[in-house]
């Protein structure tokens, strides 16, 4: 059939499985608006606030479901405005296609109204895209797109169309959904070497990521850390990647980790790294990073391998794949000695604990965990709040953190609880602080419209907290515009939105309150207020090591 470029789009995306797209108008992209006005009853699109709000609604419909997310935008500013959300799902692994109109071809170059080049702009940010020189290639590079978000390491794709090619008419031939390249395990030999390292351990630990929830390799990952008696931590792309309560599991590694979790990687003799990078905020003071221990690293990316901290065996492969062709080559053991001195780090763990009664952030987080159900996406800004929901959250089921880590996005919740709840169809929860919620605040009103059903705590302490904790520890306590000292009633703001909410002081009002937040038809703000010189801790200084971790304040 002969259709019009904007009618071969929708087509795609329809063809492609997409049954919700994320955006907004303009005058580079309206021939496409009019294809999604004609093919309404097959696909939603999602009118947001803001084109950052579509790109991390689409991120966060990624992360939660597995497909990839969609957002579209025009030219100029809407495509500039992408660029965050865009960053933030190439950091993290998250397969996203951006879709972005141009302005006609005869006019490119000659700085017309809103034109950009924005290929150019996101190519350090994206795994690939395209500029659309004819309607001819535009259904087959769409498909493409959509392949290789999802091949390999997942990652976005962007896709500019200038006008023209939206209005110009080819033969549509539809086709079946694309597929991932096909995935691969390591080479034979790789495999036996990494087993015998792993076989010659004595103080093994599983350390895992996003990859790891990517390559659904869940249960090899469970299978191998029982052969082997081996405890396992994760990165902050891996909180939710197995049950919280699984009792090899001792929590998120890091700077804010679980304190057994980063003492049992310090001291192991074996790290088994899956689908996980070594960055910073995980090594400390690489010089002194598990000075121990041997590294077996399994990423389908080659590049993540030795690139900092380096790897004995490095095996690029898909990590499903290569764990069913390790597994029996593993010997079953036990390391009785090993589990005593991890038994230690976790009673160590809990004597640190912080265990005062009141509205601390600990206390509201366990409170907010006694309202989750298996399926509920919670998802978090960035900040102090952000650490303390990946310490204290408690998960059953996978895809259900939804937070930004590599590029530490304040303002990314919103938008990605958005588009949690339409990938999920669960009620879903934001977990913010004042600084940040204030980054986004607008995409309330995509939620209210929506009628989508998302609880949202907020964890009001009047700072910017991380950065605050940053300046006490660090800086002589000289809090150089950390201070907001805002004015703001967010509870009011929610009901202008036409959302509601309330504020609560104790634990008790909490429970209570999100009791009513999540019997509540749509958007609900429960504001706690908590101390501003709050901390998240364990800490490890930045450039610091495990020997230099501050555990409690005035360490």
């Amino acid at each position: 059939m002969r259709l019009s470029g904007s009618d071969i789009i929708v087509n795609v995306l329809i063809e492609q499985g997409c049954d919700v797209v994320f955006g907004y108008p303009g005058g580079q992209i309206i021939n496409v608006y009019d294809s999604l006005y004609k093919y309404q009853d097959k696909i939603h699109h999602i009118l947001t606030a803001h084109e950052q709000g579509a790109a991390h609604a689409a991120d966060g419909y990624a992360r939660a479901s597995g497909k990839p997310g969609v957002v579209i935008s025009t030219s100029g500013p809407g495509a500039t405005n992408l660029v965050t959300g865009i960053a933030t799902a190439y950091l993290d692994s998250v397969p996203l296609i951006a879709i972005t109109g141009n302005v006609p071809t005869s006019q490119i170059g000659s700085d017309s109204f809103q034109e950009i080049d924005i290929t150019g702009i996101t190519l350090p940010i994206t795994k690939h895209n395209y500029f659309i020189g004819s309607v001819e290639q535009l259904a087959d590079t769409l498909r493409e797109a959509f392949q290789l978000a999802m091949s390999g390491r997942p990652g976005p794709v962007l896709v500019d169309i200038p006008k023209d090619i939206q209005i110009a008419q080819c033969e549509y031939t539809p086709k079946p959904a694309v597929t991932p390249i096909e995935k691969f395990a390591a080479k034979d030999i790789r495999i036996q070497q990494a087993a015998e390292c792993i076989n010659s351990a004595e103080k093994p630990f599983i350390y895992y990521g996003g990859g790891v929830i990517s390559s659904e390799a869940q249960q090899e990952m469970l299978a191998l850390a029982e052969k082997i008696d081996a405890p396992i931590g994760c990165s902050l792309m891996g909180v939710s990647g197995i049950p919280t309560d699984h009792p090899r599991f001792l929590g998120m590694q890091g700077m804010h980790g679980h304190y057994a979790c980063s003492m049992s990687m310090h001291n192991a003799d074996c790290i088994i790294a899956l689908g996980v990078r070594f960055n910073d905020r995980v090594t400390g003071k690489l010089s002194k990073f598990a000075t121990k221990a041997k590294i077996v690293h399994i990423d389908i990316d080659g590049s993540e391998l030795s690139k900092t901290a380096t790897a004995t065996h490095g095996l690029r492969a898909d990590i499903k794949l290569t764990l069913e062709k390790l597994l029996p080559l593993i010997n079953e053991t036990k390391h009785t000695e090993w589990q005593a001195k991890v038994s230690q780090f976790k009673a160590e763990e809990h004597d640190y604990l912080d265990n005062r009664e009141g509205m601390t952030p600990r206390n509201a987080i366990l409170t907010l965990n006694k309202h989750l159900n298996e399926n509920t996406p919670v998802a978090t800004d960035v900040g102090q709040h952000q650490m303390w929901a990946a310490q204290n959250l408690a998960f059953k089921n996978t895809r259900r953190f939804i937070s930004s880590g590599g590029l530490g996005t304040m303002g990314f919740g919103m938008g990605a609880a958005i588009g949690a709840a339409f990938a999920t169809g669960e009620r879903s929860v934001l977990v913010t602080g004042d600084g940040s919620f204030g980054m986004c605040l607008n995409e309330l009103a995509t939620s209210v419209t929506n009628n989508v059903p998302l609880v949202i705590l907020l964890l009001n302490n009047g700072v910017l907290g991380m950065v605050r904790q940053w300046q006490t520890l660090f800086f002589d306590k000289h809090y150089s515009n950390t201070i907001l000292d805002r004015k703001t009633d967010f509870i009011a703001l929610a009901k202008a939105f036409g959302a509601d909410g309330e504020k609560v002081s104790t634990p008790d009002e909490l429970d209570a309150a999100l009791t009513r937040a999540f019997a509540y038809n749509g958007t609900y703000i429960v504001e706690c207020a908590i101390d501003k010189d709050e901390f998240v801790l364990p800490m490890l200084p930045p450039g610091g090591s495990m020997d230099d971790i501050i555990i409690k304040v005035g360490d």
